[in-house]
């Protein structure tokens, strides 16, 4: 991989991480306008990936301070219940990772009309959140559920995980700051333990692993990427302008489905 690529992957990464508009989904439309299985090196992935770990952890390390001084404490208190609720809401995509994989791989194949009609899902979604949202309460451990279901259905390419669990928990009538921050902070143990699995199975001694310059790189544009868009998101939602993603994708979904 040449340095300029891990640069642009790391940026493209980074931003589609948290922006509503499924990474997924625009690298199997990639994929397919350039009649090609790009796959990136599993070691860029996870370099990548833990960036923008690190830059959801750096923007709100606040929270997760409070959080884990909470924890430690070891009594039943208002930091251990939201803890409950972030792990309650990952059973979803946790059974879909380890029961379903071989299912959900099959989806990747490049089917431009599939990937599309995903993407208007996703802009319906972020339209239902604009204009039907239901009185502002709380997230209840029930809300937490439902909102891991939505992120277990943003495994399919063209669906996005931060517009799908933004969206749902908007139209659950959960506060825009406090579902953001849900969003965002409930898919950390899960993409934290995809890697570490990947990383397990993967044989490293047959593999041709890219040097250490494009890691870096990656990683640094990644990182930066992913730091912007985090926070942007979080201004995006708090104004309540998400649906200015939802015209994007339906956009890019009708073009897919013409192309396909």
């Amino acid at each position: 991989m040449h340095w300029i690529e891990s640069i642009i992957l790391g940026i493209v990464q980074g931003l589609t991480e948290f922006l509503p508009i499924s990474s997924s989904g625009h690298l199997e439309i990639g994929k397919a306008l350039m009649y090609s299985d790009v796959q990136m090196s599993l070691t860029f992935t996870v370099i990548v990936h833990g960036a923008t770990v690190l830059s959801t952890i750096v923007v709100f390390r606040k929270d997760i301070y409070r959080l884990i001084s909470d924890l430690l404490r070891f009594e039943w208190n208002d930091s251990t219940v939201y803890i409950s609720k972030l792990i309650f809401s990952m059973v979803p995509v946790v059974i879909v990772g380890l029961l379903f994989e071989e299912e959900v791989e099959q989806f990747f194949t490049g089917n431009l009309v599939f990937v599309g009609s995903m993407l208007l899902i996703t802009a319906t979604l972020l339209i239902f959140s604009y204009y039907f949202r239901s009185k502002t309460k709380n997230i209840s451990f029930l809300h937490a559920f439902i909102i891991g279901i939505s992120q277990a259905l943003a495994v399919l390419p063209g669906i996005s995980r931060s517009g799908a669990t933004i969206s749902t928990g908007l139209m659950l009538g959960g506060q825009r700051e406090k579902v953001t921050r849900f969003s965002f902070l409930m898919v950390l143990l899960p993409i934290i333990g995809a890697n570490t699995k990947d990383l397990m199975d993967h044989n490293f001694s047959a593999s041709g692993d890219i040097t250490l310059l494009p890691l870096i790189l990656g990683f640094v544009a990644a990182f930066v990427s992913g730091l912007f868009a985090c926070k942007w998101m979080i201004k995006i939602v708090n104004r309540g302008k998400l649906i200015y993603f939802a015209f994007y994708c339906i956009a890019i979904g009708l073009a897919a489905i013409l192309l396909g």
